[in-house]
């Protein structure tokens, strides 16, 4: 019986992931934090109404290949023998931090016209809030879960254990993350869930094996009716 093929080299989606994701974020490192003033915002959104689109942009458009990731490694998970829920977990994971990310998107791209109305100062600070909690928080608590759910199979499965311990530790900060909606002294648990995932991410592209490897046992079986 012919095995299932592995998918297309998860590399490819994970660099255009990480590629965008980098881009967006450098385009967004001056966005205010959701501690300041309605003003404050709509006056940056009318100052940099073209970079915050653009931004937004990126955002969406890094949800595709992270889509398309998740589901190539979940089918490469069933085919290394993974039956625990973990990968199906990664694959709600992955599929949510999409969502996410989209949203985060559609709300930049709504906030960056608000920059032309001067009476919108209340619609600006929602604005800044929803696209912080979906782009922060949300996206981040759900990239961990598709962190874990790839990390605990290989753990249990015992393919690439440092990385996926490294991945479960990227994971934790993930969820710790959550904690930033009653404080944002827990920001610093966002770069590093984002920033480490993405590095986890790269790795996993290229060290995940595309099948399992033949028993010992069963290799000498079969070299020896050979």
């Amino acid at each position: 019986m012919t095995a299932a093929p592995p998918g297309p080299p998860p590399i490819i989606p994970a660099s255009a992931f990480a590629g965008l994701t980098i881009a967006g974020i450098a385009l967004s490192t001056n966005t205010p934090r959701p501690d300041v003033s309605d003003a404050a915002v709509l006056a940056y959104l009318g100052e940099h109404a073209a970079q915050a689109r653009l931004a937004a942009f990126l955002t969406v458009a890094a949800a595709a290949p992270l889509a398309i990731w998740t589901t190539t490694v979940y089918q490469r998970m069933r085919a290394l023998g993974s039956t625990a829920p973990g990968s199906t977990i990664a694959l709600i994971g992955g599929a949510l931090a999409s969502a996410m990310a989209v949203l985060c998107g559609f709300v930049g791209w709504a906030g960056a016209r608000l920059g032309d109305d001067p009476g919108a100062a209340s619609v600006a600070g929602l604005q800044r809030d929803l696209a912080f909690a979906t782009g922060g928080p949300g996206f981040v608590m759900f990239f961990g879960l598709l962190i874990a759910g790839v990390s605990v199979p290989m753990l249990l499965l015992g393919i690439r254990r440092p990385l996926a311990i490294f991945g479960l530790v990227i994971a934790l900060a993930a969820e710790l993350s959550t904690v930033v909606l009653l404080t944002l002294d827990a920001a610093p648990t966002l770069p590093i869930a984002r920033f480490g995932g993405l590095v986890w991410l790269i790795l996993v592209s290229l060290l995940l094996p595309a099948r399992r490897p033949a028993r010992p046992e069963r290799a000498s079986t079969m070299a020896g009716v050979a």
